[in-house]
């Protein structure tokens, strides 16, 4: 697991208040060893407990964010968020074996730019999409980001419409696709891709929706109810299929693979 520098010593849990150290931190997978809080993780690090060892081939590794309306200021944002998240991008794509299944693998990154999708993040992820059904191997990702990247205006909202229509294809290829919705997961990725899955899986207590509490309230004037878009409460009233705690997403994605196996068209089956 990759050190986090943000990470005092003796970190206590926000939900409990235990303290623990990073090593225990990392050893259990960025989750509170006492409560179970799931903290936020980057790509490296997931990509690491969800792929096999040394499996995983990353594709679409050379693609880089433009300025493509000429924003003020925009490439030194993107310079900024690379140094923060040492990524070129908010989304990792590549093929792996998951405990020996062939699977393509899509990880975004909330400390990229909030995991904000434009012109690239959509590209990398309708390919990782086509890839899947071209190859008929199996699609996961790892959902998380603040929406639309704005700096990019029109472009980046495009990339709802470009990522819904590659999920569209893979569908059509009969091939599945697992989302796993973790803290937050919101704006156009939830509106787009997200939501598109043939099983939907959240981490524990995960934020997913469309707009922020806040804005919710300031809209329609009410309070809204205790835990609104938590994980919990998106499983209760049907936008989420099941929450798994990061232990176990591993074995869970493994077992889905081989639930769904047979569902895409032999090429035979296609001519006909």
């Amino acid at each position: 697991m990759s050190d986090d520098p943000t990470l005092p010593a003796k970190p206590a849990c926000p939900a409990c208040a235990t303290a623990y150290s990073a090593q225990e931190l990392a050893a259990a997978l960025r989750t509170c060893p006492s409560c179970g809080h799931h903290y936020r993780m980057e790509p490296s690090d997931r990509i690491a407990y969800i792929a096999d060892p040394g499996s995983f081939k990353e594709f679409s590794a050379n693609l880089r964010s433009l300025n493509p309306i000429d924003l003020v200021g925009y490439e030194e944002k993107l310079s900024e968020a690379e140094a923060k998240a040492r990524m070129k991008e908010a989304v990792i794509t590549g093929s792996c074996t998951i405990e020996g299944r062939p699977a393509i693998l899509g990880v975004m990154s909330f400390n990229f730019m909030g995991g904000s999708m434009g012109s690239v993040v959509g590209e990398k992820v309708a390919r990782a999409l086509l890839k899947g059904a071209r190859e008929r191997v199996p699609v996961i990702i790892y959902a998380t980001s603040g929406g639309a990247r704005m700096q990019e205006g029109i472009f980046s909202l495009m990339q709802m419409a470009k990522t819904s229509a590659a999920a569209a294809e893979l569908d059509k290829a009969g091939v599945p696709f697992f989302v796993v919705l973790c803290d937050p997961t919101t704006g156009g990725v939830t509106a787009s891709f997200a939501m598109l899955g043939d099983v939907t899986i959240a981490e524990p207590k995960a934020l997913i929706g469309f707009a922020g509490p806040r804005v919710i309230e300031g809209t329609i004037r009410q309070t809204l109810p205790e835990g609104f878009q938590r994980a919990e409460f998106q499983l209760e009233h049907g936008f989420v299929d099941i929450i798994v705690p990061r232990s176990e997403q591993k074995a869970m994605l493994a077992r889905l693979i081989d639930l769904h196996k047979g569902s895409a068209p032999s090429k035979d089956e296609e001519k006909e």
